[in-house]
């Protein structure tokens, strides 16, 4: 792919009658936030001369070192192929950089390329493919979002049961529109629920990709008079929202660094180690792989989302799958993370994780055959397996407990979300359910 210039966007905004550009950067949890400026000022963006006052973005707050720059990343400019008319807007996602030059520590999409930069110093490139759940619901009649969907549609379902199939036709082509290739999409198991599959890329693009299909996704759902949700498990009683990311990592020379012809399981020693890594560090990891008191309603036993910290070539229930394909394709998937999961954390730790289990070449329990969602707790304990935490408390010690995960996101943004995250257990904590109000109102 060519890479853009300074020189070729201009051209491009003035041959396609551009008239705002929309500069984007993701917060520390992973929202999508953004500047909009007219076509006139683009020149002063290009320059990296945008200044914004981050002290008003949760996870970036302090007031005395408030003022930010908004470095463009020229390669992320993009068209939206919705806004045709007038009003025409584009969009390019920027990095953020301190006043003196330097890049800010609590800029996420930093820490991936930070801990990219190190894979390749070590001679590896990481790519990516992540395969991204959703639910599609109702609006009222406000216009708000709703949980209710008259959507029966299962697992593989098409027209006209599925009643959904032509949205995401329309995400698909928005998002080919912008140059993101898509490999594959379907209904999925629970009624209103959909996956949509990006293609195989390296990671930076991947976590840019994920940042753009979730605006995609809800953008188009709007346009059409419904609601895009990525909260992990919306709907008491049916399987909730992965983000099921697919790793794998090549030399120099494009050769597969995880598939080895002569091993039984044709897996190479730098695989074994790396799925060792990402155990390793399950638990800590999880604060970031699952950040929401929400997420660990998803992460129970019998909804086809892991609970145990185990990995299997043969099946989908433990944290960690190694898909049946091998030679160049082979890769390792990681079941854990969730639909509201920050893709910039989330890659970044996982594949810092992977390597550290390759530098201390580390050696994984034996695999999983065995269907875990069908074990009992007694069984699990037999075969000492671990698990990942249970609710968003115990993320919070798990991520405490673990120095090498809070190094790689460095000081300040291991502070400002664990922070963030023991507060909004604390506000959840507090709260009265409909649940207590049912069970206990009429008893006592």
């Amino acid at each position: 792919m060519k890479k853009l210039t300074k020189d070729d966007i201009i051209h491009i905004v003035e041959e396609e009658r551009i008239q705002f550009i929309r500069l984007q950067f993701a917060d520390v949890f992973g929202s999508l936030k953004n500047v909009a400026i007219p076509a006139s000022q683009l020149e002063k963006a290009l320059d990296n001369k945008c200044m914004f006052d981050r002290s008003a973005i949760e996870g970036f707050v302090r007031i005395e070192e408030s003022d930010m720059y908004l470095y463009p990343d020229l390669n992320t400019f993009s068209i939206f192929p919705w806004d045709t008319g007038q009003g025409k807007t584009a969009r390019i996602l920027c990095d953020i950089y301190r006043p003196e030059g330097i890049p800010f520590e609590g800029d996420s999409r930093y820490i991936l390329k930070k801990v990219l930069r190190e894979a390749s110093r070590r001679g590896y490139i990481f790519e990516v493919g992540p395969e991204c759940e959703f639910f599609l619901f109702n609006t009222d009649e406000h216009g708000n979002p709703s949980t209710a969907s008259h959507e029966k549609a299962g697992y593989f379902d098409m027209a006209p049961v599925d009643l959904f199939g032509d949205t995401r036709r329309d995400i698909i082509l928005a998002l080919e529109a912008m140059k993101i290739q898509v490999e594959a999409s379907h209904h999925e198991v629970a009624p209103a629920q959909h996956e949509i599959d990006l293609k195989y890329e390296n990671a930076l693009n991947s976590a840019d990709d994920i940042m753009t299909f979730r605006l995609v996704a809800k953008t188009i759902a709007r346009r059409q008079g419904l609601y895009a949700s990525f909260m992990p498990k919306p709907i008491e009683g049916v399987d909730g929202s992965g983000l099921h990311i697919h790793l794998s990592l090549h030399d120099r020379e494009g050769k597969n660094a995880f598939f080895r012809k002569e091993d039984p399981m044709n897996l190479s020693p730098a695989c074994y180690s790396f799925i060792a890594g990402l155990m390793d560090h399950a638990r800590g990891m999880s604060l970031i792989m699952n950040p929401l008191v929400n997420s660990y309603k998803r992460l129970v036993p019998g909804y086809e989302a892991p609970v145990t910290i185990a990995w299997s070539a043969s099946n989908r229930s433990p944290l960690i799958r190694i898909p049946a394909i091998r030679g160049q394709n082979t890769r390792v998937e990681l079941r854990s993370p969730d639909s509201a999961v920050n893709p910039y954390l989330a890659l970044a730790l996982a594949l810092a994780a992977g390597m550290d289990g390759m530098e201390r070449k580390r050696t994984p329990s034996d695999p999983i055959g065995k269907n875990l969602y069908q074990m009992s707790p007694e069984q699990t304990k037999a075969l000492q397996l671990d698990r990942l935490p249970e609710n968003l408390a115990e993320a919070c010690r798990a991520f405490e407990e673990d120095s090498f995960v809070q190094k790689i996101l460095g000081d300040h943004i291991s502070a400002k979300y664990l922070e963030a995250k023991r507060r909004e257990w604390d506000d959840w904590h507090r709260q009265i359910s409909a649940w207590e109000i049912k069970e206990y109102l009429y008893k006592y």
